[in-house]
């Protein structure tokens, strides 16, 4: 595990803002499934979005799209050690493993991953807080409620599950500044709970943590502009531009290129004022 990669990331989010780049090495993922799941296509992707100015790459193995099929941790493994063992090898960039599972993400880190991006915030797997700590990696702990009934008041059900999140953490001996927020737009929310988050986003800081915002390409945006998933750049920029003047830090995207001159821009247009 790389340390200095982790301090590299972990200080941008609480200083600047930071562009994550997608890497699904799986076949199955909501728009891109199937197209980087082979060694060579996965690490010219990398190189793609490294060059249109990615800062951190996030590596996932497992689809979290509605309906997708789960697998085990050796094969999530199976699909992202070499991917990410290659990238390591050629690039000087921190790399993120997205995974919820716990020994994914100690294999991950021992190949050279310093990021863990768990899109159940610690809740999935009863490890993985231990391995955190253990592993010294950086933490990203996502919103989710997928599994469970629609809550009513979106707002209150992810203060209180960052609470639990944040408790798992601390009581694993997980550092606070190790960790970055994710509210997880569209992951068992309705267009209005998305819209609700949107419209409260500064309510984020009451943590004190940055926070990261991953709506590249997502339904809600479809739903709103009527647009299919391939048709949905505009609104993805648009979008990370006003969760940007919200506060957000982090931006985990797919067009790497258009969302990193959109937020250069937006930076320098405010830093002049």
């Amino acid at each position: 595990m790389n340390t200095n990669h982790r301090d590299q990331f972990l200080k941008r989010a609480r200083d600047s803002y930071s562009v994550m780049g997608i890497l699904n090495v799986t076949p199955d993922s909501f728009s891109d499934g199937g197209w980087f799941d082979d060694l060579s296509t996965a690490v010219a992707q990398a190189d793609l979005m490294i060059s249109e100015g990615a800062d951190i790459l996030d590596i996932g193995g497992e689809s979290t799209r509605p309906g997708s099929t789960k697998i085990s941790a050796e094969d999530e493994q199976a699909r992202v050690i070499a991917p990410l063992t290659a990238i390591t090898s050629k690039h000087d960039i921190p790399i993120s493993i997205d995974t919820y599972k716990a020994d994914t993400a100690r294999a991950a880190c021992a190949a050279g991953a310093s990021i863990i991006n768990d899109v159940w915030g610690l809740q999935k797997d009863p490890d993985m807080a231990a391995t955190v700590a253990d592993t010294g990696a950086g933490l990203i702990l996502m919103h989710n409620s997928t599994e469970r009934d629609m809550p009513t008041d979106i707002l209150s059900d992810m203060w209180a599950f960052f609470d639990h999140s944040l408790s798992l953490a601390q009581a694993a001996g997980v550092p606070e500044d190790h960790i970055i927020l994710d509210p997880g737009i569209g992951f068992g929310k309705t267009l209005e709970h998305n819209l609700t988050i949107f419209e409260n986003l500064t309510q984020m800081q009451r943590y004190g943590l940055p926070y990261l915002i991953g709506l590249s390409r997502k339904r809600f945006i479809g739903a709103i502009l009527e647009k299919e998933v391939d048709d949905r750049l505009i609104g993805t920029v648009a979008s990370n531009l006003y969760c940007f003047a919200k506060g957000a830090s982090v931006f985990r995207v797919h067009d790497v290129g258009e969302n990193a001159d959109a937020l250069k821009l937006w930076s320098a247009i405010e830093g002049s004022q």
